[in-house]
Formats: structure tokens, sequence, C-alpha cells
């Protein structure tokens, strides 16, 4: 499991090598990612600027305790809310990054399914079938920023938990989304993709945290998203072969 989760991670590494081979496509994704990168990162600013008056209004009872337990209380609030926020920031970059540059990640996704050889789909799922995909991520961050931010209040664990569950629990969003292209493309249905990805658990999970580890450094995100499109790219595509080998489960063709 750990060998695989981390060839998971190795993914990651190997779209950063994307980078030598077609810089001009590369630098193309910096460009939603920039975007989007700045919006996020604003409302985030504007939250922790905000969290300390919006916990002390939501704890008025606090203020008849002892001030060491009243400040004690409301840290453990603004920390748990920010954690559960950074968790639906990271969601949300990913679905409106991929949304917003349909067109650029899709060149990119195409470059690596060429290199990587075989049958190539004459076009990728299109940007209505992006930004359904974006509405549908964002509501699965809601739920997943929810599940972390009540974990937290859990006394002693809490702290240490939240933080890496965020991680997890993005982490596997992030990697479901960004390999859905290349399923789509296909015309192979979510119900198929799980399937195809049931043998994949590790290696999703190693790529989608190495993704959003690096989504948490300062800029990380906007150098990361090309080469998270094109690790992705070659997730989905060790996915679809490995269905074809003998005893893989191979996806229900499309209906015409």
């Amino acid at each position: 499991m750990l060998r695989r989760f981390l060839s998971g991670a190795g993914l990651l590494v190997r779209g950063f090598g994307f980078w030598g081979r077609r810089p001009d496509l590369m630098l193309l994704g910096l460009i939603p990612a920039a975007i989007v990168f700045a919006i996020v990162l604003a409302a985030l600013v504007a939250l922790g600027i905000q969290l300390p008056a919006i916990v002390e209004w939501a704890t008025p009872f606090a203020e008849r305790w002892d001030a060491f337990w009243t400040a004690s209380l409301r840290i453990a609030i603004a920390a748990v809310t920010f954690a559960g926020a950074v968790l639906l920031a990271a969601v949300t970059f990913t679905a409106l990054t991929l949304a917003v540059g349909d067109p650029f990640y899709e060149r990119i996704w195409r470059a690596v399914e060429v290199e990587l050889g075989g049958d190539v789909p004459d076009r990728g799922a299109g940007f209505w079938r992006a930004a359904a995909d974006a509405a549908a991520l964002i509501g699965l961050g809601i739920v997943a920023a929810l599940v972390v931010g009540l974990i937290g209040f859990v006394p002693v664990v809490g702290a240490v938990v939240a933080p890496v569950l965020g991680v997890v629990l993005s982490g596997w969003l992030l990697a479901r989304e960004l390999t859905a292209r290349a399923f789509e493309a296909r015309g192979i249905s979510s119900t198929d993709r799980t399937a195809l990805l049931r043998g994949q658990r590790s290696r999703m999970l190693g790529f989608g945290v190495a993704t959003q580890l690096c989504f948490m450094v300062p800029l990380g995100a906007v150098v990361a998203m090309p080469a998270a499109v094109a690790g992705s790219t070659m997730l989905a595509r060790g996915a679809l072969d490995a269905s074809e080998r003998p005893g893989g489960s191979s996806p229900t063709p499309p209906s015409d």
C-alpha cells in the first residue's frame, strides 16, 4: 500500500517533468490558476481578518467564563473554522480553475495522452461538463469541510486529527476531479469510473495528498496546477490500462 501511495505521489513529480517537455502548454495553464488563486486568496485573507470578530459574536456565552477558557475556546473555534475554510478553498480553487481554464487544460491533457500513446479521444468533455463537475466538487468540499470542522471540536485528538483528515479528504476529492477529464472524454460514466479507480485507491490518495500539500505552499497552487493536470492524466491512463489487462474490469461502453 505504501509503495502504491508513493507511486501516486510520484505521478505529480512526473507531471512537473512535463514542464521540461512542453513549457508552452504548461505556461498557458498558469493563467487561469493565477486568476482563481488571487480570488480565493483574497477570500481567505478577508475571512482571516474578520474571523476573531465573527467568533466573538458567535460565543457571547463565553464572556462569563474565566479569561483563559474564553480565549482557549475562541482560538479553537477560529482554528477549526479556518482549517475547514482552507480545505474548501483548495477544492473550490481546483473546481473553478478547471472550469475557467478548460481550453488550456484540455490542451495539456491531450498532449499527455498523445505522449502516452494509444487511442486518444477526438475532444474533451467540454466547458459545461467541467462547470457541472465544478459545482459537484464544491458541494462535496462543503460537506468535507463541515466534517473536518466537527471533528476538530473533539477534545484532545480533534486538533491533530482534523488537519490531517482535511488534507486526506481534500486530496481524495482533488484526485477524483482531476482524473475525470480522461474518463469523460471516453464517455465513461461516473459509476464505471468509480469501478475503474477501485484498484487505484492508494495511488489516487498518494497523488491527491501530494497535490494538496503543494497547494498549501504559497503560490504552490498556481505552479502545481498544470503539473497536476498532467499527472492526473497519467493516473487515469494507468487505471484504464490496468482494466484492459487479464483480470481487469473493463468499463461499460457508452450508449449511442
